[in-house]
Order: C-alpha cells, then sequence, then structure tokens
C-alpha cells in the first residue's frame, strides 16, 4: 500500500510539474505592439529571405541583395526592402532608401520619424535650428490617418505642408505659456504642447518657428526649444515640463513614436478595375477576396476569407483552418469536425446535446446497467484519492520551504535588522523594505542568464521588474561570513539612509535566502568604463563639460558618504566600473560591497585590504589603515582615466609606465602631460583647465594620505573648473542628426548623439552669417537645419 502512494503521488507531482510549462513570448521591437500577423515561414517567395533582424518579411514585401536581385522576391520595386546587415540587429529600410521600416502588417508599416527643432539661449539667440519632411513619392504607400501633427513649446508655433509643384494652405497650431505652472502632463492644447489632425497622401514639410525667440518670462530657463513632428498619435503622451527641460526629447521621441503609413497592391485601381486583368491582379488565387482601400489614392488589397489563413498572394493561395486542432477556435464540447472553412460540433454515443458549449452541450443519457455507476463511482474515487495524495504532499512541500525560508531570514540578521528599523522609526527616512524570495525569483524570471547586467568579486547582478512595474537591480551575493552578519545589517541599514541623487539608492534587502539578496534602483546606461573604454576601441563620446560633470557628481556623492551622511561611509573600491550612468548620463556611485562606516570619533579603521588593482591607495595597501583619503586616491586614478582614456593599468606602454598612476605624474613632472591626454579633451579644454586638473590629480595621488585634498575639496575644485566652461566665451556648437541614403561612419559622432551627414543639408553657420544649401532628393526623410 505504501508503495502504490509514493507510486501515486510521483505520478501527480509529475502532472503538475508539466502543468507549470508556459510557452515563450516574443518581445516586440523598442517596446512597441508587434503588428506583424503573416506567418512568413510559409508566405515568403521560394528562395527568398524571410527576416530581416527580427522584422518579419512576407511576400508582397521582399528584400533585395546582389545574391537576390534576379528573384523577384517583391511584387514589384515599391515593395522591395533593403536589409543593412553590417548593423546588429540588422535594420530593414524602404526600397534602397533611409527610411526604416520597425513594422508590418496585412495593412500598415511603421517607419521612422523626423523632427523640427529650434533652440535659444537666453537672449533669444538662436544657436540650433531644424526643419523635417518626408517624400513617398515613387512608392505604395500613403500616410496614415492615425498619425497627427505635434508642436511641443511653450512660444513656439509650427506649419505642416502637403507639397507638390505648388505649395498648399499649411495645417499648423501654436503653443504658450504664462509660466511654468500652468503646464500640465498628459495635455496637449495648446499649453506646451499642440496637436492636429492632416490628412496627407504622399509628402510633407514641416517648419517650426517662435513669437519671441523663448524671451518672455525666461521660457528658455524650463524650456530652450521647441519641435514640431508628424507621427502615430497614440505613441506620444505629452510628458509636461519633463518634456521641455530634457536634452534628450527629440532622440526619444523619434525612437519612440513612428510614422504609420498605410499600402496597397496598385494605386488608381479598384478590385473591378484589376480583375479585367486576370493575369496580373494580385487577388486571383485560391480562398481569397479582393477589399479597395479608402484613401482618394486607390487601391486595393487582398485578404483570405473567413476560416482560410496564408498568403493571399502566392499560390496556391489560402489553406483552410483546422478549428478543431485549437480548443480555443471551436465552441466544441466534446466531439469536432473540421470542414472546409468551417467546423461542426458533434456529442458522441450515448449523450444528447448540441455539442455545443454556448449551447445545451453533450448531456448522458439515462444509464440502463448498475455497472455503469460502479464505475463511475470507482472512478471518482479514485481521481478523489489522487487529489488528496497529491494535497498533502504539496501541504509538506510547502511547510519543509517555509521553514527553511525562516531558517535561513535568522541565520541572515533579519531578527536584527527588524530591531535596527524600529530603533529607527523616528527618522524621516523610510524603513528597509524586506522582500519575499518569492517576489524576487519571479522579478529575476528564476534569475535567468538573459537578466544578468554584471558579475563582479562580491556576486551577481540581476534585472529585476517588481510587481509595480519598477525596474530594479539585484544582487545576489556569492558568500556570507556568519562572524559579519551585524556589519553587514548595520551597514545596510545605513545605506538605506542615504538619499543623495549621484548615490544608487538601495531600496531593500531578502534574507530568507542562502544568501542574502540586495534591491538596489535600477542604472539603465551601463558603467562609465564602458563610455570612456569603448569596446571598438573608437573615441569615446563624452565631451571636456560632460566629463567634468561626471567628475564633479561623483565627487560629491563620495563628499557626501564622508562626511554628510549620519555615519561616515568609505567606499574602498572607487573606479570607473563603479560609476552608472543613467538615461540622461548622471552619474551614480554604486557596489558598496567593500565599503565601511566609519565611527563618528574615528578617522580610521584597520582592515583587511580590498580594492582593484590600479586604484588601491598605496599607503592603505602597506599599512593596512583605511581612511577617506584611501577614497580620493582611487578618485584621483578616476580622473587620470577622464583626461586621458587610458586604463590604470596598461601592458602595452613601457614597464616603467604601466600603472596610470605613476605615468600620469611623471608626465606631469616632465612638461609633457599633453602628449597622454585624450585629443578630444586637450581640443575642448582650455589650457589653464587642463594644467588646474592634472594638478588636482596629481594631489588626490599624492603617496602621503595626509597631503591628498578631501572629498569635498576636490568637489569644489571640480565644480569651480566647470563654472570656468560655462563662460559665455567658451564655443558651444549644435549638431543634429539628419537621415541620409549615403550611410553613416564612425568619425560623425557628436557628444551624445550621431551626426549624419545627408544631401539635403543647410547648416547654421552664426559666426559668418553663410549659409550653405543642397537639393533635396527623393524618398528621404530628414531632419535639416534651416
Amino acid at each position: 500500500m505504501e508503495l502504490l502512494l509514493v507510486l501515486l503521488a510521483c505520478c501527480a507531482w509529475g502532472l503538475q510539474a508539466l502543468e507549470s510549462v508556459s510557452l515563450g513570448e516574443n518581445t516586440p521591437f523598442e517596446g512597441s505592439t508587434n503588428y506583424t500577423i503573416m506567418n512568413v515561414g510559409d508566405f515568403a517567395k521560394p528562395g527568398c529571405p524571410t527576416h530581416c533582424g527580427d522584422l518579419k518579411v512576407p511576400y508582397p514585401f521582399g528584400i533585395i541583395s546582389n545574391e537576390n536581385e534576379d528573384r523577384n522576391c517583391s511584387f514589384n520595386s515599391g515593395f522591395a526592402i533593403t536589409c543593412n546587415t553590417s548593423t546588429n540587429p540588422p535594420k530593414a529600410f524602404v526600397q534602397k532608401g533611409n527610411i526604416r521600416i520597425f513594422n508590418i502588417s496585412d495593412q500598415e508599416l511603421r517607419i521612422s520619424n523626423v523632427m523640427a527643432e529650434k533652440c535659444y539661449d537666453q537672449s533669444g539667440f538662436e544657436y540650433k535650428g531644424f526643419s523635417a519632411y518626408t517624400n513617398l513619392a515613387g512608392t505604395p504607400y500613403t500616410f496614415s490617418d492615425s498619425n497627427v501633427f505635434t508642436v511641443v513649446g511653450c512660444d513656439d508655433y509650427g506649419q505642416i505642408y502637403q507639397a507638390g509643384d505648388d505649395y498648399d494652405l499649411p495645417k499648423g497650431c501654436s503653443t504658450t505659456c504664462r509660466d511654468a505652472e500652468e503646464v500640465r502632463e498628459g495635455e496637449c492644447l495648446g499649453t506646451g504642447c499642440c496637436q492636429v489632425s492632416v490628412n496627407f497622401l504622399k509628402y510633407f514639410d514641416v517648419y517650426l518657428s517662435s513669437y519671441n525667440n523663448h524671451t518672455i518670462k525666461n521660457t528658455t530657463s524650463f524650456d530652450p526649444c521647441g519641435y514640431a513632428f508628424f507621427g502615430e498619435k497614440d505613441k506620444f503622451n505629452f510628458g509636461g515640463l519633463s518634456d521641455l527641460k530634457d536634452a534628450a526629447f527629440k532622440n526619444r521621441t523619434k525612437a519612440a513614436v513612428p510614422i504609420v503609413l498605410d499600402w496597397v497592391i496598385v494605386e488608381n485601381k479598384t478590385c473591378a478595375q484589376a480583375d479585367q486583368d486576370p493575369h496580373s491582379f494580385a487577388c486571383r488565387y485560391n480562398n481569397s477576396h479582393c477589399s479597395d482601400a479608402d484613401k482618394i489614392s486607390g487601391g486595393y488589397r487582398c485578404s483570405c476569407d473567413e476560416g482560410y489563413e496564408g498568403n493571399p498572394y502566392l499560390s496556391p493561395g489560402c489553406r483552410d483552418i483546422d478549428e478543431c486542432a485549437d480548443p480555443a477556435k471551436n465552441d466544441c464540447k466534446m466531439d469536432c469536425n473540421n470542414t472546409q472553412g468551417n467546423y461542426t460540433c458533434s456529442c458522441p454515443h450515448g449523450y444528447d446535446g448540441d455539442g455545443r458549449k454556448s449551447g445545451s452541450g453533450c448531456v448522458a443519457k439515462s444509464s440502463k446497467f448498475p455497472l455503469n455507476k460502479f464505475i463511475l463511482g470507482m472512478t471518482f474515487g479514485f481521481t478523489s484519492l489522487i487529489v488528496a495524495i497529491n494535497w498533502l504532499y504539496c501541504i509538506f512541500k510547502k511547510r519543509k520551504h517555509s521553514q527553511l525560508r525562516e531558517k535561513f531570514f535568522h541565520q541572515n540578521g533579519g531578527l536584527l535588522l527588524k530591531q535596527q528599523s524600529i530603533s529607527k522609526e523616528g527618522n524621516s527616512v523610510e524603513s528597509t523594505k524586506i522582500f519575499t524570495h518569492v517576489e524576487l525569483k519571479k522579478a529575476t524570471n528564476n534569475y535567468a542568464a538573459d537578466r544578468i547586467l554584471g558579475q563582479g568579486g562580491h556576486g551577481v547582478v540581476f534585472k529585476g521588474i517588481l510587481p509595480d512595474q519598477r525596474v530594479v537591480a539585484i544582487k545576489r551575493s556569492k558568500v556570507m561570513d556568519k562572524s559579519e552578519i551585524h556589519q553587514f545589517i548595520n551597514e545596510m541599514v545605513i545605506l538605506t539612509q542615504v538619499n543623495h541623487r549621484n548615490v544608487v539608492k538601495l531600496l531593500g534587502c531578502c534574507l530568507e535566502c542562502e544568501v542574502p539578496l540586495l534591491v538596489y534602483e535600477f542604472v539603465s546606461n551601463g558603467t562609465l568604463y564602458d563610455h570612456i573604454h569603448s569596446i571598438d576601441g573608437g573615441m569615446s563620446w563624452l565631451s571636456w563639460e560632460n566629463r567634468l560633470r561626471i567628475a564633479a557628481e561623483s565627487s560629491g556623492a563620495l563628499a557626501y558618504l564622508h562626511s554628510a551622511a549620519s555615519i561616515p561611509v568609505i567606499h574602498r573600491d572607487v573606479k570607473l566600473a563603479n560609476i552608472l550612468l543613467d538615461d540622461h548620463h548622471v552619474a551614480k556611485i554604486s557596489d558598496f560591497g567593500a565599503s565601511r562606516l566609519v565611527s563618528l570619533d574615528k578617522n580610521q579603521v584597520t582592515t583587511l585590504v580590498q580594492g582593484t588593482l590600479g586604484y588601491l591607495d598605496p599607503e592603505y595597501f602597506h599599512t593596512g589603515q583605511l581612511t577617506d583619503k584611501s577614497d580620493v586616491y582611487s578618485f584621483g586614478v578616476v580622473l587620470a582615466e577622464l583626461l586621458t582614456g587610458s586604463k590604470p593599468i596598461c601592458t602595452e606602454r613601457s614597464p616603467k609606465d604601466v600603472n596610470l598612476a605613476t605615468y600620469f605624474i611623471t608626465s606631469l613632472d616632465e612638461n609633457r602631460i599633453f602628449q597622454i591626454l585624450e585629443p578630444r579633451v586637450v581640443k575642448e579644454g582650455t589650457i589653464d583647465q587642463l594644467e588646474t586638473a592634472a594638478q588636482l590629480v596629481k594631489r588626490c595621488l599624492s603617496l602621503n594620505g595626509e597631503e591628498r585634498p578631501t572629498m569635498k575639496e576636490v568637489t569644489m575644485e571640480l565644480e569651480g573648473l566647470r563654472n570656468f566652461n560655462k563662460h559665455p566665451w567658451v564655443n558651444k556648437h549644435g549638431h543634429e542628426e539628419t537621415e541620409s541614403l549615403i550611410g553613416i561612419t564612425e568619425a560623425q559622432r557628436s557628444d551624445l548623439y550621431e551626426i549624419q551627414l545627408s544631401s539635403y543639408n543647410n547648416n547654421i553657420v552664426h559666426d559668418s552669417e553663410q549659409y550653405s544649401s543642397g537639393t533635396a532628393s527623393l524618398l528621404l526623410p530628414s531632419s535639416s537645419p534651416r
């Protein structure tokens, strides 16, 4: 009997495990809806590519290349798609132009957007100006009615033209703001944002102007730029002041708001007209029908008949759907019989009814033999026994897991954490959030490998999504020494009270695992190391001004930890890899796995030496005495990396110059410091700035800790250099991304965004008041200077 129970329990457990398996989900492009509805595995022409990167390309569309140009992979040249495989992932473009395609459906395309922009300084001087247009001439595409014209700004009016040989009357709207408080998030009614519907077919041209160059009531203080663009209405939601102040608004909006196009097989022909020529008629295959387009330009599209699926544009046409093979597609209670284009329901022998779930279903007829009742009773009893055994097993397993979680909670200092939280309830800082293991396991998709953000000496960091859709970083420690539990809990409570915009916020922890899990705010733009030491070996995008800002933000955060936190914190592992950048490239200090707290009555701590080679303070390495000046030394190495673009340890240099700190100080003492600085830094910084910065690095790297400045003094000097950089006489250059048919090179990089050259280009040259212009090309969306 015991053996039978064990076997039944195993069977029940196996069934339960199978039920937990689920199908994976496809992630749509850039968070948008996946509009591609065709199964292109069956619907591309034989021998033709079916994908360009993640984009499915169904016939009548077709990818053209040197290998398949003679295969006629598309219905005609209007549906040709170029796949640029030099990017990762590959990108698809309309015909051989530069209009990028994001999605393809049976009626629409979503393509890349363009945007007009004008920016002003506080005196009303326009230092940046661009218009935008898109031309669909020679294609089977027209602009969809789901697009809308939008103007964003507080002193701007925009106009959009449908232009051909002669300009038509434009559509447009204007925006004004009395003050910043008048702007409302989500409202696009003329205050900060306005929208107007337009009905254009093939071409539009956007112009943007300002009433007072943003000088009324100091508009430039919260709205330096105005924008105008044409795109999908449902994809844009006005963010209020945050959009007006956001320097990245243009690129962010272009990435999130596509232009929607309608497409037809042949323009200027209805279904009845096209059917007159059976050989060229696209809807001639089996089980398909033709539908007229509702646009002024006419045209038609093909679709499968109801009950059929497939590609109506390819032979042999659409095939019958087997509704019986998919319970979600039929309404049958028991027996399903597939027919061409439909299905029927029936009941097996011994049952009455129409066989439909929405109808009378199938009802068993009265049994004539008592044996049937006996069999039914035995089946019910056996099923109940299996359910009961499975229920008891689940309760036992759940209790065992609960006991194990409680054990780990106590082992990892959970009670001590609660006591610490209770003792700090009088503080204004919120108490430590304690997450459950189930919450974090679900947030990381069971700690999937594709959720790993990074790995270090202290643990692995995963990307997690909490139930309230907050994105967080979850750090799972590698080991936990029981003797350090008290210190771990104390440091965690202190770090939850650190409230500084340039320090990664510790949100909470999970203690019911074998090793603790820490939950931090998610910082999306990677480490400063990735941006300084680019993987492809090219020059970093960071300008001198941005390097100064990031350095000042980082030193300010360290100064706060050293002198303004409730209990001073020494980071002990300051390096580029532990400085993160958020969406707006704001610096945030991270990874406090090696940090130590310092009592208010002490200025140093004797501890086991920890740190990263190349950043480690020599004095701390020799004496084991950790002070806040140890962080200053490490930060000096960070400053040297920002100035030179070199790594702290580089074996490609001569043996005596392998260490960047030694190499930097030697070069400074020998008056050849400008030879080792990064060319962009030398180009953009003044001699006084660079010499002052180099001397600051030298003082930070002093072998005697007492001769080093404090982090507060470092921050003040960096802020002084930043203020010098912001003087009116310092040159500032505005650049703009333009989309072109001739491609992009790595040399065409601006400070934060790509500079792409176009055959349509009117550059503003304010110093000489000279303008150069070119001729617009067909099939060329562009944001070009006006």
